[in-house]
């Protein structure tokens, strides 16, 4: 089993490169796009990893940044789900 918590959030990408197929070298990735492509594409499994990486109140401001902008790449349902799940499990962490 891998320990995620001692992981960089680039060395993650790294073992899941499927996620982001359309990258040439995904360890140059921002932390940002890497939230992005987990949670549009990984299974909740890979979102609480990033969550253990990153932390949830990181992992929350990321998203609702990305999410609060007028174009972004989260598919609507995704969006709301984890807008719903940010909401409630990362309140009162996000100032």
């Amino acid at each position: 089993m891998v320990k995620y918590v001692y992981m960089t959030i680039q060395q993650f990408i790294q073992k899941k490169p499927y996620l982001v197929w359309y990258v040439q070298n995904p360890e140059k990735l921002s932390d940002e796009a890497v939230v992005e492509a987990v949670i549009n594409y990984g299974d909740f499994d890979d979102v609480k990893k990033i969550i253990k990486i990153l932390g949830m109140k990181k992992t929350a401001q990321i998203f609702n940044k990305k999410n609060s902008q007028k174009r972004n790449n989260f598919h609507p349902a995704v969006a709301n789900y984890f807008k719903l799940f940010f909401k409630k499990y990362a309140s009162g962490r996000i100032k």
